[in-house]
């Protein structure tokens, strides 16, 4: 199978309905361009053998925002309206899946917009993926991430009762195979914001950081470049500037 390759775009610091905007627009581009496929193919008029779909990946950071997926639940938000205008939080009820988390400074949001049916189509084995690239991007500063059964994400310690934590949260929306949403990597996060959530509506486990596990803040630019190049490791693809 030939290596996939994927648009690589570096959003900085963008507010989090435009990132979310711009991948909704990413996906209905790949749906419009299967559905033509699809029409041209019943057609008889199909000149290739695969919709002409574009895969994105878009790193970023948020201003300080609360998000919540689509099966998770208000009460996991544990101060009210006046109180996030107050310490200037926003908050979105996504269309992901998963439950409520923080995205801020310091932490790598990765948006990948993938046409999975030209990998695999398999969701459970993407977000194993997604996971396996933070895993080994730890690994190289000599942190352990696991899994946690039943929980998806990465985390440390997760077998060690009172002491699971995590660090880094997934949640996913997948169209006709077409993905977006993605993970949030704590790596210079400020962690008190956790505070005022049960993050992932997961009770009595605590969240952390590569700052907190360090001892030190990791160069946030060199953290993606790792992210990349295990991206490209576990998913067999080429990732380029678009």
């Amino acid at each position: 199978m030939a290596t996939e390759t994927i648009l690589f775009r570096d959003l900085l610091q963008i507010e989090y309905g435009a990132a979310w905007e711009l991948q909704e627009g990413l996906l209905r581009c790949n749906l419009d361009k299967k559905a033509q496929w699809n029409r041209a193919v019943a057609a008889g008029d199909a000149i290739t053998d695969a919709p002409a779909t574009e895969h994105h990946l878009l790193f970023c950071e948020h201003p300080p925002v609360y998000t919540l997926g689509k099966s998770g639940k208000l009460e996991h938000v544990l101060i009210d309206e006046q109180e996030l205008a107050r310490r200037g939080v926003s908050f979105y009820h996504t269309n992901r899946g998963g439950d409520i988390t923080y995205h801020g400074p310091g932490q790598i949001v990765g948006y990948p917009i993938f046409d999975l049916e030209r990998f695999f189509t398999d969701i459970g084995r993407y977000l194993r993926s997604l996971e396996e690239v933070v895993i080994l991007t730890m690994a190289e500063y000599g942190l352990k991430g696991g899994r946690s059964i039943g929980e998806t994400g990465v985390w440390m310690d997760q077998d060690i009762k009172g002491k699971e934590r995590k660090i880094c949260a997934m949640g996913v929306r997948c169209s006709r195979w077409v993905t977006m949403h993605g993970f949030a990597f704590n790596v210079n996060t400020d962690l008190s914001y956790f505070d005022s959530i049960i993050p992932c509506g997961i009770r009595d486990k605590q969240v952390t950081s590569m700052q907190r596990e360090l001892g030190f803040e990791p160069d946030m630019n060199e953290v993606k470049g790792k992210l990349k190049r295990n991206m490209e490791i576990v998913f067999g693809c080429s990732i380029v500037t678009a």
